[in-house]
């Protein structure tokens, strides 16, 4: 993962996480996982929360599109702009003309991310109701985890069938083939997050055109190749003999017979001039010996 991380990074291409789920369902052991396999540098990590304060007063897309990463950066997202269409339309808190009207514009939102050359990844994690409740009772009984679990949580359990059909629609209507839907199988936790680490890896290895699995790392170009090189830097790479793999270029056979032949050439006609000039002013010594 941290191989793929880099040419990420190289290829300058944006990634984008976004996970939902039933609360308890394994978000964040996820992004946990993934995170410890990543270079520190090439990631972040945004919690989403109920907008407050600017953000609450414009489109709900606007504080997302704040926090678009750069190019070569991976942007998690623990929760995302599906609250439109999941808590805010459940509670209340949009129209049902705002909540329909939202998935033509999350599917225009993210294809702007895919044309800008983002891969976008998107996981659902899915638990069952009963396991759902035996993770609300663990969280009760150990003080270390307690904080996790709200009076919120225990109303939307009991708003379930409600939400589980905007869970349905939300699938069905928002999935496409640049920003696919990953369903994940939460009720085992270690099965959950292997298989996020294998989608993530298998994606990034396909939009990246890498295969980084352990027998094919001999295989791999070095990340500098994978890198556009400027005509200006070929050109005075080349003038200074450096290969765009950072080696000292030999001369060509060729160029070196031309290069010798010129330089012997011209430093034996120096020597020449040399001598005479040694022969000259002996000669004029002697001469004026015997005039003496």
């Amino acid at each position: 993962m941290r191989i793929l991380g880099y040419y990420l990074h190289q290829q300058q291409r944006p990634a984008i996480l976004a996970f939902e789920g039933w609360d308890a369902g394994g978000k964040g052991g996820a992004i946990k996982r993934l995170t410890e396999r990543i270079d520190p540098r090439g990631y972040i990590v945004y919690p989403i929360a109920a907008p407050k304060g600017d953000d609450a007063e414009k489109h709900y897309l606007w504080r997302f599109w704040r926090r678009i990463p750069t190019q070569g950066v991976m942007a998690i997202f623990d929760r995302s702009w599906y609250g439109r269409v999941l808590v805010e339309r459940v509670e209340g808190f949009a129209t049902e003309e705002a909540w329909q009207r939202a998935y033509d514009e999350i599917r225009d939102f993210e294809q702007q991310l895919v044309d800008f050359g983002a891969i976008v990844m998107k996981f659902w994690m899915h638990i069952s109701q009963e396991e759902q409740l035996q993770r609300f009772e663990r969280r009760e009984e150990r003080p270390h985890k307690a904080w996790k679990l709200t009076d919120e949580d225990w109303r939307n359990r009991e708003k379930w069938d409600r939400y589980e059909q905007a869970v349905e629609d939300m699938l069905i209507r928002t999935t496409t083939v640049q920003a696919p839907w990953t369903v994940v199988a939460g009720n085992d936790k270690r099965f959950a997050r292997v298989q996020v680490l294998r989608t993530v890896a298998e994606r990034l290895s396909e939009e990246l055109n890498i295969n980084a699995s352990p027998e094919h790392l001999h295989e791999l170009p070095p990340l500098a190749a994978v890198v556009p090189v400027p005509e200006w830097a070929k050109a005075e790479a080349k003038e200074l003999g450096i290969g765009l793999d950072g080696t000292i270029q030999p001369h060509t056979e060729k160029s070196t017979k031309k290069k010798t032949g010129k330089g012997t050439a011209k430093s034996s006609a120096k020597q020449a001039d040399k001598q005479t000039k040694q022969q000259s002013k002996k000669q004029g010594k002697k001469k004026g010996k015997a005039d003496a």
